[in-house]
């Protein structure tokens, strides 16, 4: 078949956290009220991106790779599914105090999809932070009894955040983005969420949203985050510097001025998420315009390409 850049426009998720930025600055285009999510690469069946571009343009992602699963790469044969989602996420307001299950606990209760997930902050406002685990360890009966009592958010630790900072959030890791934050998030394909404290807020029928307090309780790790370090400083350079390696994904930041070369081999596509900048893309013979908001996919085998311009570019793979 022939490849080429795909270019995809995303599934967009309407919240009552969300804000307008994807819409007024990154060129999404939907009928809705705000674009909290925007899904910029996904086969979900809760919401697939789609083909702008080529011979595969109309069609739903999820379509093309189901039936074009070469597009993938070697690597996708290790995964049951398409193994990731790529959003971006802006939080005009906090987002609910959740955890995400484990890959045990969802093979044990026969429910639901794991989720380990990334944050690389885009732009935030100044007091903007993330709730990530707690202060201190607690006990499961501790655990509940501030979620009974209403007292949850005393325990849990408060993140201060800034442009450019980096959080790898694995399965069972108790955290809420809060308002003011924009963010790429690279994620295992799951739609999975145990919300575990919500501030009393009602959902667009007036009824308070539903929290999953049991299933949060039997994933939550009752400790302090931690960190991981994924740095390679030898494999790093001026340009392209690794955020995450685990078995679900690899991130690095992108940041061109000029002319960037890369390569999509056998093993793996290549997602590039435009955060900011503009410019150009040779892959396949093939030139597209790229602009803040793009979400390009290059399948594997592609070979090399070159990214020409000004950029900053979330790149992952498989």
């Amino acid at each position: 078949m022939n490849l080429y850049p795909i270019k995809l426009l995303p599934y967009v998720s309407e919240t009552i956290w969300g804000g307008r930025k994807l819409i007024e600055e990154y060129g999404v285009k939907t009928e809705k009220n705000n674009a909290a999510e925007g899904w910029m690469l996904s086969c979900h069946e809760a919401g697939s991106s789609s083909v702008a571009n080529g011979i595969f343009a109309g069609r739903t992602f999820a379509d093309v790779v189901k039936e074009n699963p070469e597009l993938c790469g070697s690597n996708a044969k290790n995964f049951e599914d398409f193994p990731i989602l790529i959003k971006f996420i802006d939080a005009m307001d906090n987002l609910s105090v959740q955890v995400h299950p484990t890959k045990e606990y969802c093979e044990l209760t026969g429910k639901g999809q794991s989720k380990t997930e990334c944050w690389y902050i885009i732009d935030c406002e100044e007091d903007a932070s993330l709730i990530l685990g707690f202060k201190d360890k607690l006990s499961p009966e501790e655990f509940k009894a501030a979620i009974a009592n209403n007292t949850l958010t005393d325990y849990v630790e408060n993140v201060k955040v800034k442009k450019g900072d980096f959080f790898f959030i694995d399965s069972g890791t108790l955290h809420a983005i809060c308002k003011g934050i924009m963010l790429a998030e690279v994620q295992e394909s799951s739609n999975t969420t145990y919300r575990i404290y919500d501030y009393n807020r009602v959902g667009a029928d007036g009824k308070p949203r539903e929290l999953h307090v049991e299933d949060g309780a039997a994933v939550t790790k009752l400790e302090k985050y931690s960190q991981p370090d994924f740095s390679n400083p030898a494999l790093d350079t001026d340009e392209r510097r690794l955020l995450a390696d685990c078995p679900l994904f690899k991130v690095w930041k992108l940041e061109t001025k000029g002319s960037f070369s890369g390569s999509a081999d056998e093993n793996s596509f290549v997602s590039l998420l435009i955060m900011a900048g503009s410019g150009k893309l040779l892959c396949c013979g093939e030139t597209l315009e790229l602009t803040k908001g793009d979400s390009i996919f290059i399948p594997a085998n592609a070979g090399s390409y070159t990214l020409t311009g000004e950029f900053e570019i979330i790149e992952t793979r498989i």
